[in-house]
């Protein structure tokens, strides 16, 4: 019986080790895209970085992040969402 439990505690370690070992490698593997996005919206200009599995998700990404800086409100964030970005710079990781 002892011997049993012992080695149901390895299993659950090997496990979890492995289980941990995935999650590492899809978070990594996740944010292969890095973005340099600037934005012009009302006179103002603001550029932010972005990671994302793919170019056009670190781009929004980073779009949002640029309006957030820019925008006043919900409404007018929508308005330069819309718009497209002045620059695109991979920044490469």
């Amino acid at each position: 019986m002892a011997k049993k439990l012992n080695s149901l505690r390895w299993i659950m370690v090997v496990g979890g080790i492995a289980f941990l070992g995935i999650l590492i490698y899809l978070s990594m593997r996740q944010a292969q895209q890095e973005y340099e996005v600037c934005m012009a919206f009302k006179g103002g200009t603001h550029c932010a970085k972005a990671s994302g599995p793919t170019r056009d998700a670190a781009v929004r990404s980073a779009q949002e992040i640029d309006c957030q800086m820019l925008a006043t409100g919900r409404d007018e964030a929508m308005v330069c969402l819309s718009q497209g970005p002045t620059t695109v710079r991979s920044t490469g990781q």
